[in-house]
């Protein structure tokens, strides 16, 4: 046990012959080469800071400038602004080297203009977005303006290679849009949700607060756009998720799955040993900035700041307001099985442990027979629980002593892993499998997932995997690139032989896993218990049915020349209508990621053009030409949305703002109160693949994630998250609650199913007329 060996790394006693000191040479060796490896983290940090700061310049610049600055100068040359001679005025001599010190201060001043100069350009650039709306294909033809635009783009940011957070200082902020604008694009997405006199009252509402109060809030939030990176990020994160007294369980942690079309292994320490190996080695990445930026069509880097707090991350409680612990490394992850927490290390002599050396770790794990202590088993409910009781509860039973410590161990933890006792089924003809897996992820036991950490890596006992994330420090697509990665390493190369073990043979026996100590009183676990019947009964509640439609996928809605995501958006609004016999208010999540700190933008999928097309879907009068005219129309709606979101002219984060202004201000708002009462009924959200360069599906059609979901936002509503998987598969996570007697996701599941269905026969119909005119 590390802890005790520490304990005794170094101890004295007072003799009568004077001091005895005893030193345990081999604690003190790990000690140094823990320091060792944190100080070359240091100095790695360092250098790739530097790196980013002078991006896209280069050192090697520096060294040319001075080189041609100091024979310029030396050989009576005058250099630009002719530096050099006026540093010298200064000088106390005119020797040689103080020439040549002018030379190199002269050009390092040369040197830091060119890169600011390049920066500040690239960040104007950056702030160009006509190519958003011009290159919607890889056929679209751009503007010559954007042409211009590309080149001078490649040129900028060609001086040098570029590291994860490099484009970070290079990013615009976002922009805030004008009161008016934002106003306006409101009073048109609530247009088909309200009849005549309800929206003429909302015009008014909305006629006063532009006109009134508006602008104050308005004057404020130029203040924070010009002060802040991001003017809404930090409150986002606060007033959103931190604030939030209710349980993360449900309400706001999602959820991801494994790679279903592959099985690897069923042995269930190999795949663990294989995932957390691989986990480590994308951590290192991170660490050193090796992991490629994303780049949209190649020129437009994405803000990864996000990426910062993958690991080593926890949400700790509070009364008022939760916080963000982010520590800068860690040795070691906690493992949850059985009802018991362990400890284990991940390191040996300044290395990561290889998959077999870890899953010897995890081995031991699963043969360990002894039993869980008086409160251990269902301690992570008061994670699941509401977040004031555990403020309460951790404060009161976990601030110091063995129970401080033992916490620490997870919190501090790379990440937590649970080793499941049960397997994880997937069943093309048992659906009902697949929605038990989704609901084990998002939920489990309620007292089996420390809904706290940032993500927690559950593995079943047949070797599948999936993962439970908290959302407050970062959205879906971080964590999907980052299972992308590990999946795609586990198809890529050989990790399993053919009994299902790592492959390789350990070098060394891995420290063993050392049980964490708990002294729970019977309070405390009374306390955890009252968490855990409230999470029971948001378990109980809740309910998750997980669509596989293969018929067909993007392939034939690009065919149809069509944007999948709109094709998708439109094939729910029609099963919405269907299924509550009205329109209703719809989220979906897209990102602003094209700015510093930006995070997410709702989409209002919901519009005049959609809803004229779903009216015309159920007119068996209307033609199919004009249904499918409609059909584009709504779909170029939506997508001319989506692009205005990503650009930073959306709606709701900015209302959001004002209505933080105005809570500072204590002034009501009865525009702001309308406005925010309404129930996002329908919430929808794409989860994207194909982050990392090397994903290839052709390569690997079996490669992908069937994707993740969450609970539903209102009561009376649906939560609805798909994904692309291929060019004929779709997968749709629909969860909502089973209190609420209008709603039921294998209902809305089959609504889907219809609505695609008829979709596809709709354009299968118009073909076939317009084959059978040409003959």
């Amino acid at each position: 046990m590390a802890e005790a060996h520490a304990a005794v790394a170094f101890s004295f006693s007072i003799t009568h012959e004077g001091w005895d000191v005893n030193l345990d040479r081999e604690v003190l060796h790990l000690v140094w080469q823990s320091g060792v490896r944190s100080w070359k983290k240091r100095i790695a940090r360092l250098l790739n800071n530097v790196h980013n700061g002078i991006y896209p310049g280069h050192y090697s610049y520096l060294c040319v400038i001075i080189g041609l600055v100091s024979a310029m100068h030396l050989n009576g040359l005058k250099v630009p602004l002719n530096l050099p001679p006026k540093i010298l005025s200064i000088c106390p001599s005119q020797t040689i080297l103080w020439n040549l010190g002018a030379c190199a201060l002269s050009s390092l001043t040369y040197w830091l203009s060119g890169v600011y100069f390049l920066r500040y350009s690239l960040k104007m650039l950056f702030m160009y977005k006509r190519w958003m709306y011009e290159l919607q294909t890889k056929d679209s033809k751009p503007s010559f303006i954007t042409k211009i635009w590309i080149g001078m783009v490649k040129v900028l940011g060609g001086w040098n290679t570029p590291k994860l957070y490099s484009y970070q200082s290079s990013l615009p902020r976002l922009p805030l849009p004008s009161l008016h604008d934002t106003v306006m694009r409101y009073l048109k997405s609530v247009r088909p949700l309200l009849d005549d006199s309800a929206h003429a009252k909302m015009v008014k509402l909305a006629a006063k607060f532009e006109n009134g109060i508006g602008k104050k809030l308005q004057r404020y939030l130029v203040l924070k756009s010009w002060w802040s990176s991001n003017y809404v990020s930090d409150w986002w994160e606060e007033y959103v998720y931190l604030r939030g007294r209710y349980p993360l369980m449900i309400n706001s942690n999602f959820y991801g799955i494994d790679a279903i079309m592959l099985h690897p292994t069923t042995n269930q320490a190999a795949r663990a040993g294989s995932i957390i190996n691989s986990l480590l080695m994308f951590r290192r990445l991170l660490d050193r900035q090796e992991l490629d930026p994303i780049l949209i069509q190649g020129l437009v880097p994405l803000c990864n700041w996000q990426y910062e707090r993958i690991f080593n991350t926890t949400r700790v409680p509070g009364t008022e307001a939760d916080k963000i612990l982010h520590f800068p490394d860690s040795t070691h992850i906690a493992v949850y099985h059985k009802g018991r927490y362990f400890k284990v290390f991940i390191y040996h002599r300044g290395r990561i442990l290889r998959p077999a050396e870890i899953q010897m770790q995890i081995e031991q794990i699963l043969k360990d027979e002894s039993q869980p202590q008086p409160g251990e088993e269902k301690l992570a409910a008061l994670t699941a629980g509401v977040r004031k009781h555990w403020a309460y509860v951790r404060d009161k039973y976990f601030s110091k002593g063995v129970n401080r410590i033992s916490l620490d161990a997870i919190e501090k933890a790379a990440f937590v892993v649970v080793l499941d006792d049960f397997p994880y089924e997937f069943d093309m003809d048992d659906p009902s499998k697949l929605d038990r897996y989704g609901k084990v992820l998002l939920h489990g036991r309620g007292y089996d997932r420390w809904f706290d950490k940032s993500f927690t890596l559950c593995i079943g006992s047949n070797g599948r995997l999936g993962f439970n994330a908290e959302h407050s420090w970062s959205d879906a697509p971080i964590l999907a690139h980052c299972l992308e990665y590990i999946l795609l390493e586990e198809a890529e190369t050989l990790r399993f032989d053919t009994n299902g073990n790592t492959l390789g043979n350990p070098e060394f026996t891995p420290p063993p896993p050392s049980r964490l100590n708990w002294h729970i009183k019977f309070e405390c676990q009374n306390d955890i218990q009252a968490s855990l019947d409230i999470a029971n009964k948001l378990i109980e509640d809740f309910d998750l049915r997980i669509y596989v439609h293969d018929r067909y996928g993007k392939g034939f809605m690009k065919g149809c020349k069509l944007s999948p995501d709109a094709y998708i958006q439109m094939a729910l609004q029609l099963a919405y209508f269907r299924d509550a016999g009205k329109f209703c208010l719809t989220y979906e999540a897209t990102m602003t990621r094209l700015y510093r700190e930006g995070r997410t933008e709702t989409v209002r999928p919901c519009t005049e053009q959609s809803s004229n097309w779903v009216r015309a879907m159920e007119d068996q009068n209307v033609p199919a030409e004009e249904k499918i005219r409609l059909l584009r129309i709504a779909c170029e709606t939506h997508q001319r949305a989506v692009k205005d979101a990503m650009c930073g002219k959306g709606i709701d984060r900015h209302i959001f703002c004002l209505f933080v202004v105005s809570k500072y201000l204590e002034i009501e708002s009865p525009f702001l109160k309308e406005v925010l009462s309404d129930s996002w009924r329908l919430s929808t959200s794409q989860t994207p693949h194909g982050q990392t360069k090397r994903m290839d599906l052709k390569k690997h059609p079996k490669c992908i994630s069937a994707g993740g979901g969450f609970g539903p936002v209102a009561d009376d509503g649906y939560g609805v998250s798909y994904i692309i998987a291929g060019e004929d598969l779709l997968f749709f996570h629909i969860s909502n609650k089973k209190s609420c007697p209008t709603t039921d996701c294998h209902r809305f599941a089959r609504k889907i199913e219809t609505a695609l269905a008829d979709m596809h026969q709709l354009h299968v119909q118009l073909f076939n007329k317009s084959k059978s005119s040409v003959i």
